[in-house]
């Protein structure tokens, strides 16, 4: 058994119910018909409690989808009652453990629409075992009302046990604990000669959340004597702390601030210091062992930078937990020199870190005036990639050469160029024996790696032995290069001479080149071979540029087999048992096995494949025998080309035709004319090509495209989706290279038939690609994924695990994002954590930064795709089966990989199964539980209003019951205003919320994903092949554990099914006497309810139901009971 600890600190800003502009605030706690509630603070708006209310909680049970309902009222004097000042609702699954709590400030909200409620309450929340519960002691006495929410009296306590040389009482601003420090314990402080309070009065406000007082109390109980007129002297440091955001789960190590002694000002601000010498009749002296009686301690306490909770707005996926983040701030700076040194210091987890954070990139920017001549610009570039960050690269294409001096020796030449700049260098390819070599080849180089002022271009020679000959170089001022920005023309290459290496002057031979400065948005960026990867070679040149595919145009092939004729098995003595089977590269389709033995079967059987144009394989057609249970005889078959074949648009037919079958085959005494050709018989068959429908080659749940096959069928867009690839930061080490971690990670993005991926970038944890994509957008109503991965394919080849299988890119992880989740034409810059479900859980790898924009061109197109069916109509007039859905979406998967793995370069098909998450339908406990509590959290609201009306109908709040009476009655008079009422109330909630509307996209919720709390085990099933290669132990295992869920599930549909038969039995006659109880109670609720208006009845049942707890019974009613005694079926279950 374990304990929920609610630990009600303060509230802030509540609304004034007395009448006189103030409130008797206390707060009642409900978890599961379990009340507590708080002592009541007179005539305060802002007040403090600190008090904890302990709540048992079974852990036997599932409590992930219960919520603590945490409520504020008002206690109205000297009537007693008391009226509604906000709510809170606190999910389970958001409660964590004792000591990862921390001080959550959260809004006040509505129990209803016309409800009066502001303010804010501070809360701590956590669960606790129950051998704790005897510390949690609530706080009533009114001496402790002003402790700092933070402080509870026996931390107050400890903390206060000061030591005479160096105290410290640390301060937290996760948990909202005071430090202070004593450092010069024989200093007498001076008086204030205005202060003449109360010790309670004297106190200053302190650094806490709630902005709360330290109290005398505190220092009374801690045993520390002052006067009872003590002298104040305020103080005021200078503190400057950076602003920012930490978000709850973030904060493992929280920041620790020293705050140290410093000389006193008269013109500064001061805070409450006191005489320890002067001491009151009702306070102990202050006794320390060790301590010499005449050494008197100083206590300073300095006011410290002030800690706001700011609510965040942003929804969590749940739609449940609304959650809060502190916000440290920078205080004002006081002109006095600085007195303190504040050591300001947050350590976080990246695996906690798991919200999706608001960046602000310098996207579509100016290029910055400055630097090299070639480098600066006063205009702004006109480019399309406004998303993104410009970088600027020296682009130098080598076109060709000509007339190059043959060598001495060999008469001939084999001429390469080399490329120069600074320390890097990039050399083309060389030809054999050619004095006129073409090459076709950009070079670019990275602005901010250019060392070097020159850029040298040699042509050399390639010798078998020995250092290569120079022919000749050409040498470019830098401050010479022109700027090119698209849509500008390329630039035309041009002939250069070259020169000697020696200054020997202009030597045989001409090469024709352009050299530019440009932008990521050149044509030529893709094609480039780039500095930064100088080290990869061979094939891995190509699997690390940045490349745009499209997936291969995809058909449903629709086979009918409806006959065939004159089929004649092997032994003529026995009709044949005859089937079809059809083949379609790996896919293999069979018919039944005709019922009934002829010679002339009958099938009538739609067989459906996934094609791809170009069409390369063929249809295969093959008539069997079954003549043996595990023995099937070839009869003949047929081998047709899909071009012959009708493609079709809708849901007409087309023509059948009859096709000759072939065989090989032999008689009994022919021994000799084995391989004669002979004819055997024919099948009728209706063959097309669909394309009216969208061919699946990914989840309907998360769908990027829906348009059919058919280009015809086609619309027109109704908007443009531009995502900008900006970068990745903080990436984990993939591999080891030279014994150290490495990643050379590049970034894929899929929507609709277009796949882009970016370029790679080596050795890097925050890699930039900083590109630009646009896709054209026909449904808003889709979503867009994006894959990270790290690139394991760069030296070329295909390399192999030390298992002996080939080697994968790793994942490193995915994001999606749905469009109509984004508003139009904004921009959306954000960093989205990427998240990966390993064997031990979950994992964040890093984070993808992308700024995402939706353009749509035509508004009332955009709100008529939304009364449109999700997919073609062909989907709906001949729709496909589950099974066959989920078929042909695994072969379109496996078309499609195959077709973009042979891409140049490849797109590999883990990666591809990986975006299109071909594992999906996997079975997993994990997502199982997942799945049941979304569920269960769609039928709370429900239960919410269940609730409601529980509490209306038995009065909990008399002036909601009354209301409630008065609306039915309204209503009942008025009943044509039911209809309005309700959509009216509809279309206030929607503009009320629209204020607290997301302002992000949605992105991976490991809470929602059920990954953060799951078992080891379930994950290594989850991870399990299919069939499984567990061992015989672990499996038995899992199929009683398995077993055990089933047995629940089975027992909740047993009970449905129970309840449905009781409802059939109430006219079946089974149980006599309860039928004729109905049958004599319908006939007598007929008459009366014909000669008994229907206002009359619907007004009596709702006063009914309706009525005092008062004129109520506990038992059961008697409709209930009556239908509970009716007989079910389930007698007659063995």
């Amino acid at each position: 058994m374990k304990l929920i600890i609610v630990e009600v600190i303060n509230a802030h800003d509540l609304m004034p119910k007395d009448g006189e502009g103030s409130a008797s605030p206390f707060v009642e706690v409900d978890f599961e018909n379990q009340l507590s509630r708080t002592r009541t603070v007179p005539k305060n708006l802002n007040p403090t409690w600190n008090q904890k209310l302990v709540f048992h909680l079974d852990t036997t049970k599932p409590y992930h989808h219960k919520t603590i309902e945490v409520s504020v009222y008002n206690e109205r004097r000297p009537i007693h009652g008391r009226n509604f000042l906000g709510r809170v609702i606190i999910p389970c699954s958001n409660i964590v453990k004792e000591g990862d709590e921390v001080y959550q400030i959260l809004p006040l909200e509505k129990k209803w629409v016309f409800s009066s409620v502001k303010g804010e309450i501070g809360l701590k929340v956590y669960i606790s075992s129950e051998s704790k519960a005897k510390d949690f002691s609530p706080i009533f006495t009114s001496e402790l009302e002003n402790l700092s929410p933070s402080i509870t009296p026996k931390q107050a306590q400890e903390n206060t046990s000061l030591s005479l040389t160096n105290t410290t009482l640390e301060f937290d601003p996760g948990t909202c604990e005071a430090l202070i420090q004593t450092q010069t314990p024989d200093t007498t402080l001076t008086q204030t000669p205005d202060t003449t309070a109360t010790p309670r009065e004297e106190i200053e406000e302190a650094y806490s959340v709630s902005a709360s007082n330290y109290s005398t109390e505190e220092y009374q109980s801690s045993n520390i004597d002052f006067d009872q007129e003590p002298k104040i002297e305020i103080k005021e440091p200078d503190i400057q702390i950076s602003t920012q955001q930490l978000d709850k789960h973030q904060v493992h190590q929280q920041p620790r601030i020293s705050i140290k002694k410093r000389p006193q000002q008269d013109n500064l601000f001061t805070m409450h210091s006191f005489d320890p010498q002067a001491q009151s009749s009702h306070v102990e002296n202050y006794n320390h062992n060790n301590m010499d009686s005449n050494m008197q301690p100083r206590i300073s306490i300095k006011r410290r930078p002030q800690v706001h909770s700011r609510y965040d707005e942003r929804f969590n996926l749940k739609g449940t937990n609304q959650q809060p983040r502190i916000l440290v701030e920078t205080p004002r700076s006081v002109s006095s020199p600085p007195r303190h040194n504040v050591d300001h210091q947050v350590h976080t987890s990246n695996d906690g870190d798991y919200n999706l954070k608001e960046t602000n990139p310098d996207i579509g920017e100016k290029w910055l005036n400055g630097g090299r001549k070639w480098m600066s610009g006063g205009e702004r570039f006109t480019t399309t990639h406004d998303l993104v960050e410009q970088m600027f690269y020296l682009y130098v294409r080598v076109a060709k050469a000509k007339d190059l001096p043959p060598g001495t020796i060999t008469s001939s030449c084999d001429p390469y160029v080399e490329v120069k700049l600074g320390n890097y260098r990039g050399r083309t390819k060389h030809f054999e024996k050619k004095l006129n070599p073409e090459w076709n080849q950009v070079f670019a180089f990275s602005k901010d790696r250019i060392q070097a002022s020159v850029l040298e271009v040699f042509v050399k020679d390639k010798e078998m032995v020995g250092r290569d000959d120079y022919l000749g170089m050409v040498v470019f001022d830098l401050n010479e290069v022109p700027t090119r920005v698209p849509p500008d023309s390329p630039l035309a290459p041009q002939w250069y001479r070259l020169q000697g290496l020696r200054g020997e002057g202009m030597v045989r031979g001409d090469i024709m080149l352009a050299v530019w400065m440009g932008t990521q948005a050149d044509e030529a960026f893709s094609d480039a071979w780039h500095s930064d990867a100088a080290t990869v070679y061979g094939e891995g040149v190509y699997n690390i540029r940045s490349k745009v595919y499209v997936s291969p145009k995809l058909w449903y092939l629709r086979v009918n087999v409806i006959e065939a004729q004159d089929v004649i098995p092997r032994d003529r003595y026995r009709l044949p048992e005859v089937s079809v089977k059809a083949q379609l590269g790996c896919q293999v389709l069979r018919t039944k096995i005709c019922s009934t033995r002829t010679t002339t079967p009958l099938w009538n059987e739609d067989l459906v494949f996934v094609a791809a144009e170009p069409f390369e394989e063929q249809l295969t057609i093959t008539v069997e025998d079954h003549v043996q249970p595990s023995k099937d005889e070839v009869l003949g078959k047929i081998i047709l080309p899909l071009n012959l074949f009708e493609k079709r648009l809708d849901h007409r037919p087309v023509h059948s035709r009859w096709f000759n079958l072939e065989k090989y085959g032999f008689g009994v005494l022919e021994g000799d004319r084995r391989n004669e050709l002979k004819f055997s018989s024919r099948v009728h068959l209706r063959i097309c090509l669909d394309g009216g429908y969208h061919v699946l080659d990914e989840s309907t749940l998360y769908i990027s495209d829906q348009r059919p096959t058919a280009r015809q069928l086609w619309k027109q867009p109704i908007g443009i989706l531009e995502v900008g690839i900006l970068g990745a930061k903080g990436l984990l080490p993939m591999k080891m290279k030279d014994g150290n971690g490495s990643t050379d990670s590049y970034c894929v993005a899929k929507y609709g038939q277009k796949w882009i991926r970016t370029r790679t970038l080596l050795d890097t944890f925050s890699p930039k690609w900083n590109e630009q994509y646009t896709w054209e957008v026909y449904d808003p109503c889709t979503v867009i994924t994006l894959g990270v991965f790290d690139n394991c394919h760069l030296g070329g080849g295909d390399k192999k695990a030390s298992n002996g299988s080939p080697i994968q890119d790793s994942r490193i992880g995915k994001v999606r994002i749905r469009l109509s989740t984004l508003e139009a034409n904004k921009i959306y810059t954000n960093s989205y954590p990427l998240l990966v479900l390993h064997q031990h859980g979950v994992k964040k790898m890093g984070e993808l930064q992308l700024a995402v924009r939706f353009t749509t061109l035509s508004i009332a197109n955009m709100f008529h795709i939304y009364g449109q069916p999700l997919l073609p109509k062909m989907h709906y007039l001949q729709p496909f089966t589950v099974n066959q859905i989920e078929n042909l979406r695994y072969q379109a998967m496996s078309i499609v990989a195959m077709r973009l793995g042979r891409a140049e370069p490849p797109l590999r098909k883990e990666v591809v199964e990986y975006m299109l998450d071909v594992d999906s339908n996997i079975w997993s406990m994990r997502r199982s539980k997942a799945n049941f509590f979304r569920a269960m959290s769609l039928f709370s609201s429900l239960i919410t209003i269940g609730r409601w009306f529980d509490d209306v109908c038995h009065w909990k709040n008399h002036i909601t019951s009354i209301l409630v009476h008065i609306l039915f009655l309204i209503l009942l008079w008025y009943p044509e205003l039911i209809l309005p009422t309700f959509f009216l109330y509809m279309f206030l909630i929607g503009l009320w919320n629209y204020r607290f509307r997301p302002r992000n996209p949605p992105h991976m919720d490991t809470k929602l994903s059920w990954a953060e709390s799951v078992h080891p085990d379930e994950l290594d099933e989850e991870f399990d092949t299919f069939p499984t290669s567990r061992s015989h132990d672990v499996v038995r295992m899992r199929y009683d554990r398995l077993r055990s869920v089933a047995g629940r599930i089975q027992t909740i549909v047993g009970d449905i099914a129970t309840q449905g038969e009781r409802f059939t039995s109430l006219l079946s006659w089974r149980d006599p006497r309860g039928t004729t109880i109905f049958v004599l109670f319908s006939f007598c609720a007929a008459f009366v309810l014909y000669v008994t208006p229907f206002r009359v009845v619907a007004l009596m049942t709702g006063l009914y139901h309706l009525r005092h707890p008062r004129f109520r019974n506990k038992l059961p009613c008697v409709p209930s009971n009556f239908f509970k005694r009716l007989p079910a079926r389930i007698d007659s279950l063995l």
